[in-house]
């Protein structure tokens, strides 16, 4: 398996991971103006990029994934809730569904709170064994603090939908697991993010405060934390939406 990492604008943390045996591999949250180094990156290794995919529909940058799947001829993906939400044509994802690129899999969990179509990425490479290696967690879990739960509306009925997916979902994986969060520092889609760009399920366990809370108490600590909003949210999700180019 190859991977890479790479900061953008707002704090943003992109992905490009695959398969170099079988020449497959997938690029995670791409930032408008970002195309270029995937397509770099994937030409440094040989290996076409097979899936384009967005966590959610961001509210906090442009995407560059639709663009990056025009130019590569490969399937744009969001979580199926956004079908009839969005004004172009995607492949939708669906809460377990495999995706392979070569000896490199990637289930797909549904993770609703931050927004309502929020995915997470459990990734395996089979080469090395079928026990996961890490997980994309978008905007729902970061290092050292969860997603924001007003995105949607209906602050506080999100903010319990988080701590659930958290609960159920996340914190039943391997302790072990390796997280790659889909911002550090520097954002505003959460409270109190970490500038490292990575950390394990297990570490996030111990120190992470909000993954020691009560449901109550959580709900009650995101309530009062939201960050302020960016000044063109709605314009970055109407763009992300495909109602405005």
């Amino acid at each position: 398996m190859f991977f890479r990492q790479r900061t953008a604008a707002n704090a943003t943390l992109s992905y490009l991971f695959g398969c170099t045996g079988v020449g497959k591999s997938v690029a995670v949250d791409v930032v408008a103006g970002d195309e270029d180094w995937f397509l770099a990156e994937a030409a440094k290794v040989g290996v076409p990029i097979s899936y384009v995919i967005d966590t959610h529909v961001h509210a906090d940058h442009y995407s560059g994934g639709p663009e990056l799947a025009r130019r590569v001829g490969a399937p744009y993906c969001l979580h199926e809730s956004n079908e009839g939400r969005v004004a172009f044509d995607f492949t939708p994802l669906a809460d377990g569904q495999r995706l392979a690129a070569g000896n490199v899999v990637v289930d797909v969990l549904h993770t609703p709170g931050h927004t309502p179509d929020s995915v997470c990425l459990l990734v395996r490479d089979l080469r090395r064994g079928d026990d996961p290696w890490f997980v994309i967690t978008g905007d729902t879990l970061f290092v050292g603090a969860v997603g924001r739960p007003d995105l949607a509306g209906h602050e506080r009925e999100m903010a319990a939908q988080l701590y659930e997916t958290l609960h159920r979902k996340l914190l039943t994986l391997p302790s072990d697991l390796e997280l790659y969060p889909g911002h550090q520092a520097g954002s505003t889609c959460g409270a109190g993010l970490s500038g490292k760009p990575s950390s394990t399920l297990g570490f996030e366990k111990r120190w992470n405060p909000s993954l020691s809370m009560g449901e109550a108490a959580f709900v009650e600590t995101l309530m009062r934390d939201i960050p302020p909003s960016l000044p063109d949210m709605d314009a970055m999700v109407r763009f992300n939406l495909g109602l405005v180019r």
